[in-house]
């Protein structure tokens, strides 16, 4: 021990006096500076034991990074230094791909555990001040690929600690944006960033980045599309992807918490004072394949999209649509033909081309649809309008977005987006909850159409005798859709080809349905029942088999919205359920989950309502006369057993935004009994039920709490009463006008 350590004084100043721990150690406690990274450990003592610990030298090389570390250093020997950590790293990243993503518990990583443990993370890359631009591009160059290693490594608790330490210094989250000027370490940074802000505690604000509206204006279209991925982190609501799973009340107390604007929504603020920003987005969102990168670049587009490449479920993909090109080839055209009919090594560039540029647009149309459902919807709504993303959008459709040869005969994933989606499924969702959010209860749903379309809805309104709707009038005709068909008619005409419980159908219906959300719209009703909506609907809730709740729910929902009020729509109906099984069959659909069709039967109730006061209609009094379910919901003991299971499924402690519906059904149900004078009778009967159930009482009272956890909800004027107003209050409005009320 003494002959390793060293047998000099610690006082003497002699050569080997450097190489003693216990002389450094007393020395450190002296000058009252301690250790404070393991490469201050003797040369000796790390060389010694690297031997034994199998450390690779890594240990040394982080010494010799350290005191090459200063304004004046040799930058190639630092070069030198960080490009042998990066191949010693590099390896074992190449061992994780190779390996079959064995787990962490089957995969060991010394050489990035070594690195860790010895500091690595922490003193250069942590220290930008001490080098200038040019060398700091280079060391950043090496050391954000290693960090890229490391996060993609299955050894979660040292990366996540690695993360987390870089997380809180805000200096250095700041520090990394302004590395992404250079070209040359853009994607690494941009990866580096998104990862630090997935585990940072406080969300970044954007407008602490210094000139942020100058570094977005620098960046290309493809560095625009990358950078999407960390604006994706920075202008999402925490926990918004599990929104239906807190439950009102939690909400409630957490809006209490924080009345001023969330971090979220100030950085949407900001994104949106960038100038061209949105414009820039709507190009990249709308460009074709073949005005992505040249042919020229392409080799440094692959080497970019490499680093995407972290689940095999991108290359499988690859290889699908090759493959499927040629099995369609036949019916492309003869460009297409000849590519499909090339040997397969020539056509893949081309789906990697293909691929790429739809992992582009879905990161655009995510950022575009978080900036839909934000405070500013209004401005971005008029923005997207103006930069034509709709018709650019219907022009991709055929070609990009929903291509011919795509196969569909899977069930995909339903709508938890954490699910590991391939990049076609993922950009199908997206762009179907783009569109749902573009639809959903503003006027310039009808840039859905082109113009052909939109005189169809004047002439459906002219012949039915009814004004046409305010906003179809003002629609400017110079932004909606061009071709032979509209985006929701492409849209109705894929819906149904889907397989029955592909959940596709689930985004889908949402989609439509959000075209016909808000006050009732007869013309835009008849335009999708003249297209054979109803009936696809009834096949797929009666007739296909379809087992998936979500997918059902949606329907329930989207044929809610399309009977409302709608006595054609009864007529059809009753033209299809033409038998007591397919009925049955039905009810027994809505009767086994309210909470997924209790829009449809307030529907019902409000439009049998409507219908009743039309007597002297004999269109409306032949239909009544008819039509199974309204004579089903006619008789009172089936409403009354409607709304005792409505009331009994929620309580003020389970309420979610998904199950709130319930309540609100329950409501109308009640309220259109007090309009005819039978709100007694109801709560009578819901009293005996109780004591019939041996539970007196606990059907009330629920209802009570309920009522009064509605009034505190619904007055605080968030964006569930406009909700609210726009699903139960509007409707109930035209039923029967403003003196009910």
């Amino acid at each position: 021990m003494a002959t390793f350590l060293g047998s000099e004084s610690p006082w003497t100043g002699g050569k080997r006096s450097s190489r003693n721990i216990i002389s450094k150690i007393t020395h450190s406690q002296i000058a009252g500076q301690g250790f404070s990274r393991g490469t201050q450990l003797p040369e000796a003592l790390l060389q010694e034991r690297d031997k034994r610990a199998k450390w690779h030298g890594i240990p040394e090389l982080l010494q010799k990074l350290h005191e090459s570390s200063h304004p004046n250093s040799d930058l190639s020997h630092t070069h030198s230094v960080l490009k042998e950590l990066s191949s010693l790293l590099s390896m074992e990243a190449m061992s994780f791909v190779t390996e079959d993503r064995k787990s962490a518990q089957e995969s060991t990583f010394p050489n990035t555990y070594t690195f860790d443990l010895f500091g690595g993370v922490d003193y250069p890359l942590c220290r930008p001040s001490l080098h200038t631009q040019k060398k700091s591009c280079h060391v950043c160059f090496f050391l954000f690929r290693h960090s890229l290693i490391v996060k993609s490594l299955p050894t979660f608790s040292q990366t996540e600690g690695v993360t987390k330490s870089l997380a809180a210094r805000d200096d250095f989250v700041l520090f990394l944006f302004t590395l992404m000027t250079n070209k040359k370490t853009f994607l690494q940074t941009a990866t580096l960033i998104e990862d630090i802000l997935g585990v940072k505690k406080d969300m970044i604000q954007l407008e602490g980045i210094p000139n942020l509206s100058g570094l977005v204006q620098s960046f290309d279209q493809q560095q625009l599309a990358n950078f999407c991925r960390i604006l994706s982190v920075t202008i999402s609501e925490p926990d918004v992807r599990n929104d239906d799973k807190h439950t009102l009340l939690a909400k409630n107390a957490q809006q209490k918490r924080n009345a001023s604007p969330s971090r979220a929504e100030v950085n949407q603020v900001t994104l949106l004072n960038i100038p061209g920003f949105i414009e820039r987005l709507c190009k990249l969102a709308t460009r074709k394949v073949s005005e992505a990168t040249g042919a020229s670049n392409f080799l440094q587009e692959l080497e970019d999209w490499y680093t995407w490449l972290d689940n095999a479920l991108v290359l499988d993909a690859l290889m699908q649509m090759a493959t499927e090109e040629a099995e369609h080839s036949s019916t492309e055209s003869s460009d297409e033909s000849s590519m499909a009919t090339s040997p397969l090594r020539h056509r893949l560039p081309q789906s990697m081309k293909i691929v790429h540029e739809i992992m582009y647009k879905v990161e655009v149309l995510y950022v575009l649809c978080v900036l839909l459902m934000g405070r500013q919807r209004n401005q971005v709504h008029k923005m997207l309008a103006e930069f034509r993303l709709i018709p650019g959008l219907n022009n991709l459709f055929d070609k990009l977005i929903w291509r011919k040869y795509t196969s569909s005969d899977h069930v995909v994933h339903g709508q938890n987006e954490n699910c590991d989606c391939s990049p076609e499924i993922s950009f199908k969702i997206q762009f179907l909850r783009l569109l749902q959010s573009f639809s959903d209860h503003h006027e310039n749903k009808y840039l859905l159409l082109n113009s052909q379309e939109l005189n169809e809805l004047s002439a459906i309104s002219l012949k039915a005798n009814i004004p046409e709707v305010e906003a179809l009038v003002n629609t400017d005709r110079s932004l909606v859709c061009d071709g032979k068909k509209g985006l929701l008619t492409r849209l109705l005409a894929v819906m149904k080809r889907e397989p029955p419980d592909s959940s596709f159908r689930f985004w889908q219906a949402r989609a439509v349905e959000s075209f016909l959300r808000g006050a009732t719209s007869y013309a835009d009703q008849m335009f999708l029942l003249k297209r054979g909506l109803l009936e696809h609907i009834l096949f797929c809730i009666i007739d296909s088999g379809c087992k998936s709740r979500d997918v059902l729910q949606s329907y329930f929902d989207l044929l809610g919205e399309l009977m409302k009020f709608n006595i054609d729509a009864f007529k059809r109906f009753n033209k299809y359920v033409s038998t007591d099984d397919k009925f049955q069959t039905f009810m027994t659909q809505i009767n086994s989950s309210l909470v997924d069709s209790n829009m449809l039967v307030r529907c019902i109730v409000l439009s049998l309502d409507r219908f009743e006061s039309q007597t002297e209609d004999v269109k409306v009094v032949e239909v009544l006369s008819e039509c199974c379910l309204l004579s089903y919901m006619a008789r009172v003991e089936n409403r009354l057993s409607f709304l005792f299971r409505l009331v009994n499924v929620i309580n003020v402690q389970t309420l979610t935004q998904e199950n709130v519906s319930c309540l609100n059904t329950s409501l109308v149900v009640l309220m259109l009994a007090r309009r005819r004078g039978k709100l007694p009778f109801y709560l009578n009967t819901l009293r005996e039920k109780e004591y019939a159930e041996k539970y007196p009482g606990c059907l009330l009272n629920n209802f009570h709490n309920l009522l009064r956890f509605w009034q505190r909800h619904y007055l605080n004027k968030d964006k569930d009463s406009t909700c609210l107003e726009n699903v139960t209050y509007k409707p109930l409005m035209q039923t029967f006008g403003t003196s009910t009320f």
